[in-house]
């Protein structure tokens, strides 16, 4: 009876030793873990597609005899999962695979680029590109279809903005699309012209464009589905391992999720259909989809928009364009939405709304105030249903204390900061640029930010979107007084802008965002250690090794393999 004691004491000081078997043990890791209960790590151990430890390489030694995988990491760094909260799926794999205009210098260029797009499509062929920018051409000026239609004299041309908040079309395009001098501005929209004659300059903004892409050939479904797996190829090849998709058709949406349940994409998405209309529509009526493909996949997003881009001139400002005489355009009546946001409040969906001007932000602050007032919680299907402003990029200082007081979060790109602010103080003026990308102003208010890139409008790197936020200096390292450097994030708030951030906006904080024991396994491993090089260093770190869920799902040649 004496030696039961005794084999007690043996079998507690034993089991220890032998783990349980793991599926993949990462070990020699530079890791930050975004976790203020425990900071760093050097190992962390995995199994059924979550984190069960994470710690010292010493107390990490009981999994390493029963672990399935084993990778060392060599010291490189290891961080959660990076998300990207704002993005176009199908519009990072269009720009992969067709007429991409980004990079271009000027119209000479632009012309060029048209020149051997059109020669190798033949005649009679639509020609559709995107990515052209004038802010930094010299003159900095809207191209017109006066440059297109000498080259394109039987192609009908259509070409986006970076933003897709604009287009040039040629004279045949918008022949076709019945546009002349007597076309009518469309509501939320409008159609530039030449001074002198009142024809269409082939410029449209906004609403405008939809004149011309209603009869543009759409994809097929074949082009769509290769579209979406080749921009989802690239996302975990630049280490995100999850996107949230910043709005797009039903149809669309369902061939993502078709897509992510047969394997073929293999980001966490996180889904956001168009709306008002007839594609919101059918959502309300489908419902909600939460977790399906083991949380590789949820969809409760509704996407508005109330105003423009900054560059087109379309944001929707409280004092007019310093260089335009115009306030910007809103989208919609504010009326006609407050029925729609009380809707998405009672069936439970997240509403997100693009607004980028004082005024867009302003109106969508007072229209969601308005329905959460309407609606009680005890009517609502999430009772704090985190809505969102998407770029919230140019504020009254009013209203930055508004995002927190309404649980709003504040979706932000910060790409969109060190493009933007070469002609930002053109547009504004230097006043107002004080409540311009202000990230800091906004944390320090309490809001909760969700970074993300905008990609197809920007390029989409997380290592661009990173060092702007911690920059905040253009990627020669250029910046001046109307930059605002106060507004800089520290790297520690800049990692959680792209990990703690998004998981909250999707309502997963409890899943994702940081590396903790019970959570899933999402990390991101890189070539250099961000948090403490130099900041130019960090435009030439690299994404080594991708894991979603566990599962390698992108690993450079150089990343480190099973001993």
């Amino acid at each position: 009876m004496k030696m039961y004691p005794r084999l007690l004491l043996l079998v507690v000081f034993v089991l220890p030793l032998r783990a349980a078997p793991v599926d993949l043990l990462l070990l020699h890791g530079n890791i930050y873990t975004g976790s203020t209960v425990q900071p760093r790590a050097e190992a962390i151990a995995v199994r059924g597609g979550r984190i069960v430890f994470a710690g010292t390489e010493a107390e990490a030694e009981p999994y390493r005899a029963a672990a399935v995988r084993i990778i060392d990491l060599g010291g490189r760094t290891l961080l959660p999962g990076l998300n990207d909260a704002h993005m176009h799926l199908w519009g990072i794999g269009n720009r992969e695979l067709s007429f991409d205009l980004e990079g271009t210098k000027g119209i000479p260029e632009l012309r060029e680029r048209l020149r051997v797009r059109i020669a190798s499509a033949g005649p009679r062929k639509w020609i559709v590109g995107r990515g052209w920018i004038e802010t930094h051409w010299a003159p900095a000026a809207f191209p017109t279809a006066r440059d297109l239609d000498d080259l394109s004299p039987d192609n009908p041309v259509v070409m986006k903005r970076a933003d897709g908040h604009a287009l040039v079309a040629n004279s045949v395009a918008l022949r076709l699309a019945r546009i002349d001098r007597t076309t009518p501005n469309p509501s939320g929209g409008e159609i530039l012209r030449y001074p002198d004659s009142g024809e269409a300059t082939g410029m449209l903004i906004d609403e405008a464009m939809g004149l011309v892409d209603r009869i543009v050939p759409p994809p097929t479904q074949t082009e769509i589905e290769q579209a979406l797996i080749t921009g989802a190829q690239r996302e975990v090849a630049l280490g995100w391992t999850g996107v949230q998709i910043a709005g797009h058709d039903f149809a669309e949406a369902e061939t993502v999720r078709r897509l992510v349940a047969a394997g073929k994409i293999k980001l966490r998405i996180y889904d956001a259909v168009s709306a008002p209309g007839a594609d919101a529509d059918s959502l309300f009526a489908a419902g909600p989809v939460l977790g399906e493909s083991d949380g590789r996949y949820t969809r409760r997003g509704v996407k508005l928009y109330i105003d423009g881009a900054l560059g087109s001139r379309g944001a929707a400002l409280l004092a007019p364009y310093r260089d335009y005489a115009s306030s910007g355009l809103l989208m919609h009546q504010p009326a006609n939405l407050l029925p729609f946001l009380q809707e998405a409040l009672r069936r439970g969906f997240q509403v997100e709304t693009h607004a980028i001007g004082d005024r867009g932000n302003r109106t969508m602050l007072d229209l969601y105030e308005q329905a959460l007032a309407s609606v009680p919680a005890a009517e609502r299907k999430v009772a704090e249903p985190r809505w969102r402003i998407e770029h919230a990029q140019v504020l009254s200082a009013a209203d930055m204390p508004r995002f927190a007081q309404l649980g709003v979060i504040a979706s932000m790109q910060p790409s969109h900061a060190i493009g933007d602010l070469y002609f930002a103080p053109k547009r504004l003026g230097s006043e107002r640029l004080a409540g311009a990308y202000a990230w800091q102003s906004l944390r320090q208010a309490g809001a909760m930010l969700a970074g993300g890139s905008d990609a197809p409008v920007e390029r989409g790197e997380p290592m661009i979107e990173f060092y702007a936020a911690v920059a905040r200096r253009s990627l020669d390292g250029f910046a001046d007084a109307d930059w605002h450097l106060e507004q800089r994030l520290t790297r520690e708030q800049a990692l959680q802008m792209f990990t703690v951030g998004p998981a909250y906006a999707a309502f997963e904080e409890q899943e994702r965002g940081t590396i903790a024991a019970g959570k899933r396994a999402d990390f991101t491993v890189l070539s250099a250690d961000i948090m403490t090089i130099p900041e130019p260093e960090i435009l030439k770190t690299r994404c080594v090794m991708t894991i979603v869920g566990g599962e390698i799902v992108y690993a450079a040649p150089d990343a480190p393999a099973a001993p």
